[in-house]
């Protein structure tokens, strides 16, 4: 592939935090032109999210805003608008925007103002709790949205713990991900029908969309579901266990891998037993299986156990740190972690991949207004 897939686009994100500027990274580096618009002398908080800094950036913001260029306005300026406005009809393909509820619309930046103005403009909102409802109006954080989502509520062990969040931005990257598949859509409705889209998500739907399992479990049969810690109620033995050294998961999602599982242990005896036969079983006798399975783990290291269950090809994994991570053989051969002229360290790559080819950052995140001279007020009113 000689160029990326969405070369020759242009994108116009006036977004902040995580949500929206994830989803311009991914457009970015999928061949979009994107455009980030920021609050004149203010721009993203997330500038100000460190330490730890990279090249006099917090780390944070250049993670998700590298390879875009970068412009700063005040929307409360008439020319400023009107410019910012101008260049959306004459350049922009795409508009992506996680403002504050309204606030596109009073500026005149708003989804239906644009697209009557050019009806060919893929115009995707990111709202905090949806485009209709009670909450349509109110702002909206990944934490709050797991506690409100039902996420915490399922997440961490069992008992009376406090409930804890999932330890990275879930919500906000999977909603910045709802919103590229949606704007990917509205390019295929485009093609066909030479028309753009109006595209919503938001990060109360997007942590619906992670509860899937949960609330199907609890419509099929009025039970709440809780916390399992690394375990899962409705397969045993799918969890991490403690060995000599340190914790190993072990996924052993059915008859077969339990099977194989017990070949490892050298307790075969245990795949014999009624009881442990089917997983039904072992769900209904987890509490007399479980503390079995936890003896035998906490006689071998991890990497032994690692070696045995490779063997018999039992589903296993060690439990790694980000350091073990980022230096794992698997991760160098994916080339994952990339080194580009202009960052001072690696970062993080997008997870894809086509013909071999991984997208590449094309430049470091701008600096505030580094592009505005360049882009918007070359723009005449």
């Amino acid at each position: 592939m000689s160029e990326m897939p969405l070369s020759g686009l242009t994108v116009l994100e006036l977004g902040h935090s995580i949500a929206a500027p994830y989803a311009g990274l991914v457009l970015a580096e999928l061949g979009a032109e994107v455009i980030k618009v920021e609050r004149t002398g203010v721009g993203d908080p997330v500038r100000d999210w460190g330490p730890p800094y990279t090249d006099g950036i917090a780390t944070a913001f250049q993670t998700y805003n590298r390879s875009k260029a970068g412009i700063e306005i005040d929307l409360r300026d008439d020319q400023q608008r009107a410019a910012l406005q101008k260049l959306i009809i004459d350049r922009g393909d795409i508009v992506l925007q996680n403002l504050k509820a309204g606030a596109a619309d009073r500026a005149g930046l708003g989804g239906k103002q644009l697209t009557e103005l050019k009806p060919s403009l893929i115009y995707c909102n990111l709202h905090a709790f949806g485009a209709v409802g009670p909450l349509k109006d109110r702002p909206g954080y990944d934490p709050l949205m797991q506690a409100f989502g039902g996420l915490m509520s399922v997440t961490g062990e069992p008992g009376e713990r406090p409930p804890v969040r999932i330890g990275v931005s879930i919500i906000d990257m999977g909603a910045g991900m709802w919103a590229v598949i949606g704007i990917l859509a509205a390019l295929a409705e485009l093609r066909r029908s030479g028309r753009g889209s109006i595209v919503d998500v938001s990060l109360f739907e997007t942590a619906i969309g992670w509860m899937m399992w949960p609330l199907s479990s609890y419509l099929a049969t009025g039970q709440i579901p809780g916390r399992q810690g690394s375990s899962m109620s409705t397969i045993v033995p799918y969890q991490v266990f403690p060995t000599l050294d340190s914790n190993i998961m072990i996924a052993a999602g059915n008859d077969n891998l339990f099977n194989r599982l017990c070949r490892a242990l050298g307790r075969t005896d245990l795949a014999c037993d009624e009881r442990f036969a089917t997983n039904g079983g072992r769900v209904r006798f987890r509490d007399i299986l479980l503390p079995v399975l936890e003896e035998i783990f906490a006689t071998r290291s991890t990497a032994e156990w690692s070696e045995l269950l490779a063997r018999e090809q039992v589903p296993a994994a060690p439990l790694q740190n980000v350091a073990d991570v980022a230096a794992a053989e698997q991760t160098r051969a994916l080339n994952m972690l990339r080194a580009e002229v202009g960052l001072s360290h690696p970062y993080v790559a997008l997870p894809i991949s086509f013909d071999g080819v991984r997208p590449r950052s094309k430049n470091p995140a701008p600096a505030l207004g580094a592009d505005t001279d360049r882009i918007l007020r070359k723009t005449t009113v």
